[in-house]
């Protein structure tokens, strides 16, 4: 897609990033009625005003998608072993020392205080870096399709890789919290974790689906491709920013109350974002990847589901633990970092294959 051809939304998606963040941070500060409201609109954890942005926001994307290339990628697994090795095998235990590097050890002697979990008293830097480890086992499947596409990489394999993750995360996302936690038994909202990739990625596709073979059927390929897709581009990133400004609205109160923690929080959380990035962006150079495949590989790892990290936090730890907290943080650096990450791979792209 050329500058030229891109909406305003496009040109300046940053700015207008931040200028979410501080709308929705300020409706929620001083207006904390709505963030009531808001807050009760929910089924099984997941927030209904939430789900309905990110629907118009992954909508276009599955529009956008040529589903007769799937096979083609199945044809071609080392991207999506790549994604599966860094996302389940890596990523959780690297979050997990660089989180007790930073918060239990360099800033330990910043954090101050204690807080009753399940009956026991337990320092908070231990209930912030539990709330990472929720961020880092719990792989991105939904918002992971919009960085795919803006870094013009190949959306039929992110598609693949996404559903792979998301059926892993079922029957992985709660071995690895409980063994990384250290809890016997770690209570899991499976209908949470189900209901929301449902929501995220199920209705989406379907719609995208059925919406792409009518268009094509109708107005035909060549006007679907030169016209409707670009009417269908800033309808994704107008959700986005709308996205964004229901969960500042929700959870922004935190960012300013306690900004000394925020930023503590967010250096683990930036590192290991960078890190796991590299090290998915260097092996997909390595194995001699295409740029289209090696870019949504690399950002899927990066990037994390943090509408799950948050609802679990809550089930287990309670509204205003420090672990809710933590993955309230992840929410916060992950939009403007995964979209530097973008800008990163489209200045890259000549590392690799076309």
């Amino acid at each position: 897609m050329s500058t030229k051809g891109l909406s305003i939304f496009e040109k300046y998606l940053t700015g207008w990033v931040f200028l979410a963040i501080i709308v929705g941070t300020t409706i929620g500060y001083f207006f904390p009625h709505i963030s009531d409201i808001l807050n009760k609109l929910t089924i099984a954890e997941v927030s209904l005003p939430i789900a309905i942005c990110l629907f118009f926001m992954m909508f276009p994307i599955m529009v956008k998608i040529d589903f007769s290339r799937l096979r083609a990628v199945t044809n071609s697994p080392k991207p999506v072993l790549l994604t599966l090795a860094v996302n389940w095998l890596l990523k959780p235990f690297s979050m997990y020392l660089i989180a007790y590097l930073f918060l239990g050890v360099l800033f330990k002697d910043f954090i101050h205080g204690t807080e009753i979990i399940n009956g026991v008293e337990v320092d908070l830097y231990r209930s912030y870096i539990s709330g990472t480890i929720l961020l880092g086992i719990a792989p991105c499947t939904a918002m992971v399709l919009l960085w795919g596409y803006l870094a013009k990489g190949n959306d039929a394999l992110t598609l693949v890789m996404v559903s792979v993750n998301s059926l892993l995360m079922l029957f992985l996302y709660a071995p690895l919290g409980s063994l990384l936690l250290s809890i016997n038994q770690m209570p899991i909202p499976w209908e949470t974790i189900v209901l929301s990739v449902s929501v995220y990625v199920g209705l989406p596709l379907i719609f995208g689906y059925f919406t792409r073979l009518k268009l094509i059927q109708t107005k035909g390929e060549d006007y679907f491709n030169n016209v409707s897709l670009h009417r269908l581009t800033p309808i994704s990133i107008f959700a986005l920013l709308s996205t964004l400004v229901v969960l500042f609205t929700l959870k922004g109160d935190i960012l300013i109350n306690q900004p000394l923690d925020i930023g503590l929080i967010a250096v683990p959380l930036i590192v290991q974002t960078i890190f796991i990035f590299a090290v998915g962006y260097g092996i997909a150079k390595f194995l001699k990847l295409k740029y289209a495949d090696a870019a949504p590989a690399a950002m899927i790892g990066a990037s994390n589901h943090f509408e799950v990290a948050i609802a679990t936090a809550v089930v287990l730890f309670g509204l205003n633990s420090g672990a809710a907290v933590a993955t309230v943080v992840g929410l916060f650096i992950e939009v403007p970092l995964m979209l530097l990450l973008v800008k990163f791979c489209l200045k890259t792209s000549h590392w690799f294959q076309k």
